[in-house]
């Protein structure tokens, strides 16, 4: 797959960028067992919020953090 990628980088470096990922770093969203976003986040500043937890746990070396709210269900019904 490396080679694949290295060998296509330039022809899509128009419309893609690849990135080499050496560890995910997963996020707590209180929705059970799934340790990533897969909806569509409306507010911008939600999604700063977001991405500035991951950043400090990252910087930590930590591969789990909390997000910042609670986005399980439990409270909306």
């Amino acid at each position: 797959m490396d080679e694949v990628l290295a060998s296509v980088a330039e022809t899509i470096k128009n419309f893609a960028v690849i990135y080499l990922v050496n560890k995910h770093i997963m996020i707590d969203l209180g929705t059970g067992n799934n340790n990533k976003i897969n909806w569509a986040l409306k507010d911008k500043q939600e999604f700063i919020n977001i991405v500035e937890t991951v950043y400090r746990g990252a910087r930590k070396g930590r591969g789990l953090v909390i997000a910042p709210k609670d986005y399980s269900t439990k409270y909306r019904y």
